[in-house]
């Protein structure tokens, strides 16, 4: 197949692109590096660097490629951010996916993987989360992905547009290539974060909090390797043509955070220094999403569950990447 993946040069599309080449299908990959690196696109991929915003840009990919399906991951996705511009996730977001979905129907493409969110559930009423769970989105980000499954949901009764939305918390990890891995410019994620700290690029982790109702007192949160989502948006590509589907996909358990900040001081063999801050603002205790719909339907499974195997990815792309694809 011959497939769009939108976002390809960031941190999971890039990773997607990878795994799809290695399966043998041709992709173009369409971004406008506000965020991702043209470093990070596979050399066998095709590249247009281009905007969502841009209507003729996105238009003129159809008209010259043979377009079999989509995968949709260029997006804004910081949460705190979105609390702040609300705009730019409840604008940029919808209208740029709109553009995007215009054209797939007047092109004649009816094959779409949505790189949703597990911010559709601020207030879980069971943990794990699975897909029965009421949508009480967390923020304008998770609000901007839930309209976008709203859209989907009537493009697939009017028009028979098949589509996965595949909701997540943490991806995490790098890809066992080694090629590939985090490069965000802020960074947010606790993983690489707290490897900055072993390769001396900052003094200290942070940890928001350490009298929650957990295990040891700091959050619990889902980390699910990078490749093992890239495998399930592969599968659920594949299983389009029995329907449309929507799939909650997390590693199976949680991990808190200071157990993602020993295991990095295991795999470094460095000391991460940590200290206790104030807790932040939303944080809930536990959040931690089921995989099990997606197991049943597909078969998918994490072949990197372990914490220690998505950190000691993680830094071997960090320490072979001190600087990211930049540097």
């Amino acid at each position: 197949m011959s497939i769009l993946v939108t976002g390809g040069a960031g941190y999971i599309g890039s990773i997607v692109t990878e795994e799809l080449i290695e399966q043998g299908e041709q992709v173009v990959v369409f971004d406008n590096l506000s965020y991702g690196h043209r470093a990070a696109v596979h050399p066998d991929a095709e590249f247009i660097a281009g905007d969502l915003a841009d209507r003729p840009a996105v238009s003129a990919i159809f008209e010259h490629h043979p377009i079999d399906a989509i995968m949709h991951f260029a997006s804004y996705t910081l949460v705190g951010e979105s609390m702040e511009v609300p705009f730019k996730y409840l604008g940029d977001n919808v209208t740029n996916g709109l553009n995007l979905l215009r054209e797939a129907v007047d092109h004649g493409v009816r094959r779409f993987i949505l790189s949703s969110t597990a911010n559709l559930f601020d207030q879980p009423e069971d943990i794990p989360i699975d897909e029965d769970e009421r949508i009480i989105p967390g923020s304008p980000y998770g609000e901007s992905k839930y309209v976008l499954e709203r859209v989907l949901h009537w493009l697939d009764r009017i028009y028979g547009f098949r589509f996965a939305a595949l909701r997540y918390f943490n991806a995490a990890g790098a890809s066992p290539s080694g090629q590939r891995g985090e490069d965000h410019e802020p960074e947010t994620h606790l993983i690489p974060l707290t490897l900055q700290v072993a390769l001396g690029q900052r003094e200290r982790i942070v940890i928001f909090g350490d009298d929650y109702q957990t295990r040891d007192g700091t959050c619990v949160r889902d980390y699910i390797h990078v490749t093992d989502l890239a495998r399930a948006h592969i599968l659920a590509l594949e299983a389009l043509a029995e329907g449309s589907r929507t799939y909650n996909l997390g590693n199976g358990r949680g991990f808190t955070v200071r157990e993602v900040i020993d295991t990095c001081r295991q795999v470094t063999g460095h000391p991460i220094p940590a200290v206790v801050g104030e807790r932040r603002p939303g944080d809930p205790p536990a959040l931690i999403a089921s995989s099990d719909k997606i197991r049943d339907e597909l078969g998918w499974s994490p072949r990197y569950p372990d914490l220690e195997t998505i950190v000691a990815h993680a830094w071997r792309w960090h320490r072979t990447h001190p600087f990211g694809y930049e540097g």
